[in-house]
């Protein structure tokens, strides 16, 4: 039996929805579903790429609900996006496509460092992402830069990049951190399609599992993007910090002391 269509036990379906659920929720405010998905898929049993393809089905779910839910709350400007999408989606099926041939080794110790950075950033700038600031950059080059590089990251590793596309915004276009919470999921939403494009060509994408965290995706996701646009960055700002520091520490565990 090819390895993405293998059989689950019936009982294990529930769990996976579940694991969507309580996924879509942390990811809809703050990002780091995957490390709840992640795990849960490989700890199924399935092999390490198809457990990676089935995360980017279930992950588009998600981040395209909440995309679309601080869409309609005017919180996206999509014909600013149009440049960032194209980049994003060229930097995200580049990197899933080269990720089966090349040694993620340098970027799974170096990650870790730069989320503690983040993480040290935001507790003392406690002022960030209050408020709209000058941006830093032009939005053509920004998003070509910042679209080619974390849309190949999230392709090739993972782990971070809503953290890592919501400083970009931050810092680079000066957006308030609801703003740029609310333009990620746009762009988180860019890459998981682009990387599951490439999956599903490889077959490598176990539908029903995929589909089922999906849909508790959809589901939360829903609910944390409407949390966010009536709580605004009081709410974002501790569940973005803690989200980092998790990522970090497990990152840190899995990478520097496995075993």
């Amino acid at each position: 039996m090819h390895a993405a269509e293998m059989a689950l036990a019936g009982w294990l379906y529930p769990l996976l929805f579940l694991t969507g659920l309580a996924a879509g929720f942390v990811d809809s405010i703050a990002g780091g579903g995957g490390l709840i998905t992640l795990p849960v898929l490989l700890n199924l049993g399935l092999p390490p790429q198809v457990a990676l393809g089935t995360n980017k089905l279930q992950a588009t779910f998600g981040s395209g609900s909440a995309a679309w839910h601080y869409g309609r709350a005017g919180l996206i400007d999509f014909k600013d996006c149009v440049a960032g999408i194209g980049f994003t989606f060229i930097g995200a099926a580049l990197g899933t496509a080269l990720v089966r041939h090349l040694d993620p080794e340098f970027l799974r110790r170096a990650i870790p460092l730069l989320l503690v950075a983040i993480a040290l950033y935001l507790l003392f700038q406690p002022k960030l992402g209050e408020t709209d600031i000058h941006p830093r950059m032009k939005a053509p080059l920004f998003y070509a830069t910042f679209g080619l590089l974390i849309g190949f990251y999230d392709g090739f590793f993972g782990p971070g990049t809503g953290t890592f596309w919501a400083m970009a915004f931050m810092l680079g276009l000066g957006f308030n951190l609801t703003r740029a919470t609310a333009h990620t999921k746009v762009m988180n939403f860019t890459s998981n399609a682009a990387s599951l494009g490439v999956f599903l060509l490889a077959g490598q994408v176990h539908f029903l599992a995929g589909v089922t965290m999906g849909v508790g995706q959809l589901l939360r996701a829903r609910l944390g993007a409407r949390v966010v646009i009536r709580k605004g960055t009081g709410l974002i700002r501790p569940v973005f910090i803690i989200v980092v520091l998790a990522i970090t520490a497990k990152l840190i565990h899995r990478n520097f002391f496995p075993g």
